[in-house]
């Protein structure tokens, strides 16, 4: 997949130089309180700065070049946490001008009055005389047209589109089929088929005609587009918490809180304490409120504090290089907990369309006389089962259509109420269609139904598919074996969710037995047939009910009710647009399976976020040790014991002051990146938590620790 949203690589030059400019955007204080801890970090930079100005106008606590080291270096943490989130973000807008950039803002050839589209218009005959020019033969069909700017355009409105031509805005096809290049918004080269009165309906403004034309009608005001609600979503700037984050947030908060507290009170009671010493002769020095500010800010989960926001917005960034547009941040966490799938089978499972892929023909019949007789009736049938029956005669029998207009053809149209179809020609009279409707036609003309051909229409539908009887006047010739396709990499793909704990189930509106076919060739858990909108709707509320999370993809108008109550709801761009609104993710790319990603990118968000705590709160123990002799033993020598690190008391500060800083830059790749997700159990993970990132959390301070101290100095800083 090309879509532009897989174009920038981790660091792209440009995102970062804007990065850069944006964390110093992000100093505004309004900006800051919405993150506690950095916002601690923040007032505290600016409560150094003060004191370094007061000690170079001579009545400072410290020297100016210790109270300037610390300063420098706790806004060098605030900037580069505002780094972080600005990274994350500028991949998201990265990505909003790539599809920005698909959008054209064209003239649109607009209805004056609403015309009568039935949606069934009828081709002319095979060999016929071309129709004219579409526009030309609409504008004489439909009613008048008028063009218009496109954002003039409003919900309700119905404009035709041509070859050539960009649709203008959302739409619902309701009229007419057509070849549609949608690469500037997915990212694929190949172009798909929209038509009317199908889940295939849905056309987004932005995309081109390849070929034929359509009547669409408007679904989106100015503004409220498919590609506008995308396009703000990439940006994150409508990004919200999730309960998770937010459970976090107050953790975080709650700690930084108690730290605060602490950090406060221990200014008086060094105080108290020098001055108790003194008269017993024990001369100590306070500690003094830059190291106090240090210590504050070398305790509080800065480092979980100043990548938060990133991890969220790069869980969200993530999805969209997927070619998948998540409405809302808790879509995504939701997704890391999903244990349940609903698939819709039409369009979903399987291709969408049955295609015909077997010719059995009757006691006595030739099975290319079914083959040839099967192709003329279907020449006039421009539904995809139709089509699929001409190439399949081609392909086998190599049969090529025939200028049946000669033969004054005559070509009967598909009715609910017939429930079959065929042609008329040179005296012949060739019907398809259901069994039923086939074996009434062979009665009225005189002939028997073969037991041979009711054999065949049972086997088929024993197999899942669907038979379509082909029969000449009084005489069934045999049968056509229509089926649905399932999706190539179906079973592999459905094994692969079960080994992740995700339990599958086929929801459809088939007869049991063609849905229990399709769910054991697709390989999925369990499924529901005969399903109506009501019956897919109790299903999700009875596994929630149950305690599960669970996930639906779908992409016509009936999914939408089950689509709403999903806690992860996947929408197929292809789909209707109530489909699409019904769901919080639509993926771009139409593949159902896509879930396995969307499910892997929300566990490892979940993952990323508690591995980076966990060595968060882990580094903090290292930075005791580094920190708290250092600081009071002027106050307290008997603390010289516990400097296993050996710093000297200005240079152990620093050094933690600085490792700090440099530990967030460190983890930025990993934020944006996340942490790699394998499907094992929550045990093994708490265990691979605990020794990478818990151990190491405990390691890497005191050995980043000690280097900076020893270069500070060697370099005669301290």
């Amino acid at each position: 997949m090309a879509a532009p949203a897989k174009a920038h690589s981790l660091f792209d030059s440009r995102i970062a130089r804007q990065a850069i400019v944006d964390s110093l955007l992000k100093l505004d204080p309004r900006r800051q309180v919405r993150n506690p801890v950095m916002f601690t970090v923040y007032v505290g930079s600016m409560l150094t700065t003060g004191l370094l100005v007061q000690s170079l106008l001579g009545g400072g606590e410290a020297p100016p070049g210790f109270i300037l080291a610390i300063s420098a270096w706790l806004w060098f943490t605030v900037l580069f946490a505002n780094f972080a989130e600005a990274m994350a973000e500028g991949r998201g807008k990265a990505q909003a001008d790539a599809l920005r950039r698909a959008r054209h803002e064209v003239p649109a050839k607009k209805f004056v009055s609403p015309p009568a589209t039935t949606g069934s218009r009828c081709p002319p005959a095979v060999g016929a005389p071309p129709l004219p020019e579409p526009a030309a033969q609409m504008m004489l069909e439909r009613g008048e047209l008028t063009v218009v700017p496109a954002p003039d355009l409003r919900r309700g409105d119905v404009v035709f589109v041509e070859a050539g031509d960009y649709v203008p805005v959302d739409g619902e096809v309701i009229d007419g089929v057509a070849s549609v290049d949608e690469s500037a918004i997915t990212g694929e080269s190949a172009p798909v088929i929209r038509e009317s009165g199908g889940d295939r309906s849905g056309v987004t403004g932005g995309t081109r005609i390849l070929s034929d034309w359509l009547v669409v009608r408007v679904t989106a005001n100015p503004g409220e587009t498919f590609l506008d609600h995308m396009i703000a979503m990439v940006e994150g700037a409508k990004r919200q918490k999730t309960p998770n984050e937010i459970a976090l947030n107050i953790l975080l908060a709650g700690m930084t809180i108690i730290f605060l507290l602490v950090c406060v009170t221990l200014l008086p009671f060094s105080l108290f304490s020098v001055q108790a010493a003194v008269p017993r002769g024990y001369p100590g020095t306070p500690v003094t409120v830059t190291v106090l500010v240090a210590l504050l800010v070398c305790l509080i989960p800065t480092t979980i504090g100043g990548l938060l926001s990133a991890i969220g917005i790069a869980g969200m960034d993530r999805l969209i290089q997927a070619n998948v547009i998540a409405m809302s941040g808790r879509a995504v966490e939701a997704a890391g907990d999903v244990d349940v799938l609903l698939l819709d089978k039409t369009g979903t499972i399987t291709l969408g369309n049955r295609q015909a892929v077997e010719f059995l023909p009757a006691d006595g019949v030739e099975v290319s006389a079914l083959a040839d007789a099967a192709q003329l009736a279907s020449l006039a049938d421009e539904t995809p089962e139709g089509r699929s029956i001409v190439v399949l005669a081609k392909s086998q029998h190599g049969l090529r259509g025939r200028n049946v207009h000669k033969l004054r053809a005559r070509f009967i149209p598909f009715s609910a109420q017939t429930r079959l179809s065929g042609v008329n020609l040179d005296g012949r009279q060739i019907r398809k269609g259901a069994s039923d409707a086939i074996e009434a036609f062979v009665r009225e003309h005189g002939g028997e139904f073969p037991a041979t051909v009711a054999g065949h229409v049972a086997r088929v539908a024993r197999q899942g598919g669907t038979p379509l009887v082909v029969a000449e006047k009084g005489k069934a010739l045999g049968v056509i074996h229509l089926k649905d396709i399932v999706k190539g990499g179906m079973k592999e793909r459905f094994a692969q969710m079960r080994q992740m704990g995700i339990q599958t189930v086929m929801i459809t509106g088939d007869n049991p037995l063609t849905a229990a076919a399709i769910a054991a060739e697709a390989g999925v858990d369990d499924f529901l047939a005969e399903a109506t909108p009501e019956a897919k709707l109790s299903l999700i509320r009875r596994y929630q009910a149950g305690g599960h999370l669970v996930a639906m993809t779908g992409d016509g108008t009936n999914d939408s009710p089950a689509l709403a109550q999903a806690d992860v709801a996947v929408a197929m761009n292809t789909g209707t647009q109530a489909a699409k609104e019904a769901g919080n993710m639509v993926d771009l790319d139409s593949n159902p399976t896509k879930l396995i990603e969307i499910v892997e990118i929300g566990k490892q968000l979940l993952i990323t976020r508690g591995a980076l705590t966990t060595f968060s709160l882990a580094n903090d123990v290292a930075k005791y040790f580094a920190i708290i002799p250092a600081a009071f033993a002027g106050t307290y020598p008997v603390l010289e014991k516990l400097n296993v690190m050996r710093l000297a008391p200005a240079s152990a500060i620093l050094s933690a002051v600085i490792f700090n800083a440099l530990i967030i830059v460190a983890l930025i790749p990993l934020a944006l990146r996340g942490v790699r997700y394998r499907p094992i159990g929550a045990a093994a993970l708490l265990r691979r938590n605990l020794l990478v990132f818990g151990l190491g959390g405990l390691v890497v301070p005191f050995v980043g620790i000690k280097a900076i101290d020893l270069l500070l100095v060697a370099l005669r800083i301290v």
